[in-house]
């Protein structure tokens, strides 16, 4: 049986209307809701997955937070990522402990959260970022969700002028224009390395592909993912009334060694085999 401990982040979930708080429970602390008062310490020293009540009787469950939890809560300025694509993204880049992952484009660091607790203990994150109150919102994230000094490093610098790195296992961008950057990418990707990048609209898409089939890369796969809810009661099991359709474009390809002169191709890969 797994204990709730103080320092622990816990989502409180209101089991009336689901309104869900993301705290992080302290001896002495509170937690203040429209439907009463929980003190922290009801929740710590007990099992994860238990029911407390407010004065005014309303039952709420303490649970650990998931990965989607966190990202969904952190404190943002912009869209973050949404997690249907975070973990598309973190399988097709092959994020695993031990891996050298590169991003670009922080934001308010939900991608940067997701990345560092997948490569945690062993891996590493390095973030660029050119804005640098962004970059600061980013770093509170990180020590809010208690990820460890050393898994991410974040530098502040504008990409054109290249990465510092050059053997990264994978890199992400999240920019407007991302062709304008592929020289840069290349040049960071070990031979064999993953890309992946995340574009709203269609008119991004065709430049970042036209700019990839320029470049050392290959395998380039386009793709868009769709998610739909489902009312879960038992007696009334239907699609949601509402559903988040369209939210980006995803862009793979891998970097790939060039064995022979370009020659006139029908793929985008035709060089490389």
């Amino acid at each position: 049986m797994t204990i709730v401990g103080e320092g622990d982040l816990a989502l409180v979930i209101n089991l009336r209307d689901e309104k869900r708080y993301l705290v992080k429970l302290q001896a002495g602390g509170a937690l203040h809701t429209h439907r009463g008062i929980i003190p922290h310490e009801e929740c710590i020293g007990q099992p994860w997955g238990r029911i407390v009540r407010t004065q005014l009787n309303a039952p709420f469950m303490v649970l650990e937070p998931s990965t989607a939890d966190l990202i969904k809560h952190i404190k943002r300025n912009t869209q973050i990522l949404f997690p249907k694509d975070i973990g598309y993204i973190l399988l097709k880049l092959s994020v695993r402990p031990g891996r050298l992952i590169v991003e670009a484009g922080t934001g308010s660091g939900g991608m940067t959260l997701a990345l560092a607790l997948a490569t945690a203990p062993l891996g590493r994150v390095v973030s660029y970022e050119v804005r640098p109150e962004m970059q600061a919102l980013a770093i509170k994230n990180m020590q809010k969700h208690g990820i460890a000094e050393g898994i991410v490093e974040f530098k502040l610098r504008d990409i054109a002028e290249g990465f510092d790195e050059i053997q990264a296992d994978a890199l992400f961008l999240d920019v407007p224009q991302p062709w304008d950057y592929l020289p840069q990418v290349a040049a960071c990707l070990r031979s064999g390395g993953l890309f992946a990048t995340i574009i709203p609209t269609m008119n991004q898409a065709i430049p970042t592909i036209a700019g990839l089939e320029a470049a050392s890369f290959g395998l380039i796969e386009m793709e868009e993912l769709l998610l739909r809810h489902y009312k879960a009661v038992s007696t009334r099991v239907r699609p949601a009334d509402r559903m988040v359709a369209h939210t980006a474009y995803l862009v793979f390809a891998r970097k790939m060694e060039k064995n022979s002169p370009p020659t006139e191709q029908t793929s985008p890969t035709a060089n490389y085999i």
